[in-house]
């Protein structure tokens, strides 16, 4: 698949930038969110990614917030079959062109009656996005990859992969499986909070519905982490592992270590903190200073 380019368009790291913010954003008012992306662009981040969301969930946000970039993160591909998913894309695109990405992802076995081969399901469905009328380009899509084999499809027949969850070990493994030209965008969760026991409170709370799917926790096992790491709601390695909490230098470290073992995005997704409006936007301006700092 290479850099994500098709034709003349713009690669998918240039589309996407450097950083970006994760989140649902349930029941933000629409011009709160405007705004905020608005500012977000302003503050260096290139693109939003819709946690658990569709191309018709993205679409309103995608009409309101000129100016970034929005991401699916991620539909799954048994919400939506490939041919529908082709059209609305391909209407979105027209409407919109160059603002959108589509994320997907297999979901898990926990989640969806009926699921089956993971990597087949993907690979047939991807086959379908080809087939459609109106495609959808593989410079436009990347997978919710974790293991070696999502990841070799990632490169194979997207743009890249957004990997959730990950180590930064975890990314150095993806960087190699992916090579150098797809682009690597793993989710960072992060913590703004000092305190140890307060920052893996919220960091597990968060955690805690990741560790009854066994998407997520074979791949920490595949990572080195126990049975005992993943239990009584994730060892202290674990959380520690998995977040990046404390003060604007630890987290700007963890930043710096994601980017050393290959990230070419990271998409930030804030835990705890005040909002405005269901927006964490003061957590996003500490963010944005951190990471300009680094850069």
């Amino acid at each position: 698949m290479g850099d994500g380019t098709t034709g003349g368009a713009r690669s998918l790291g240039d589309l996407i930038g450097r950083h970006g913010v994760f989140g649902g954003f349930p029941g933000a008012d629409p011009a709160l969110l405007t705004e905020a992306a608005a500012e977000l662009a302003e503050l260096g981040f290139g693109t939003v990614w819709l946690g658990h969301s569709t191309v018709e969930e993205a679409a309103p946000v995608v009409a309101a917030v000129g100016g970034i970039t929005v991401g699916t993160a991620i539909q799954s591909i048994w919400r939506y079959g490939a041919a529908d998913t082709a059209a609305r894309f391909a209407e979105l695109e027209a409407a919109h062109p160059g603002r959108f990405v589509l994320g997907l992802g297999v979901s898990h076995p926990q989640m969806v009656a009926g699921y089956r081969r993971p990597l087949a399901s993907m690979s047939g469905y991807l086959d379908e996005l080809d087939a459609a009328g109106r495609p959808v380009p593989a410079g436009r899509r990347v997978l919710a990859a974790l293991g070696p084999r999502m990841l070799g499809l990632a490169a194979e027949r997207a743009a890249g992969a957004l990997p959730y969850l990950v180590t930064s070990a975890q990314v150095a493994a993806a960087r190699e499986t992916l090579g150098t030209g797809p682009v690597l965008a793993p989710e960072l969760g992060v913590v703004l909070e000092t305190d140890p026991a307060r920052a893996r409170a919220l960091a597990r709370e968060a955690l805690s519905f990741y560790l009854g799917l066994t998407n997520y926790t074979d791949n920490w096992l595949r990572g080195g982490f126990t049975a005992q790491d993943l239990s009584g709601g994730g060892s202290d390695r674990l959380v520690d592992a998995l977040f990046a909490w404390g003060d604007e230098d630890r987290v700007r470290a963890r930043v710096d270590e994601f980017r050393a073992a290959g990230a070419d995005h990271i998409a930030f997704q804030l835990i705890g903190g005040a909002t405005e409006g269901g927006l964490p936007r003061e957590g996003w301006r500490r963010l944005a200073a951190l990471t300009a700092a680094g850069d």
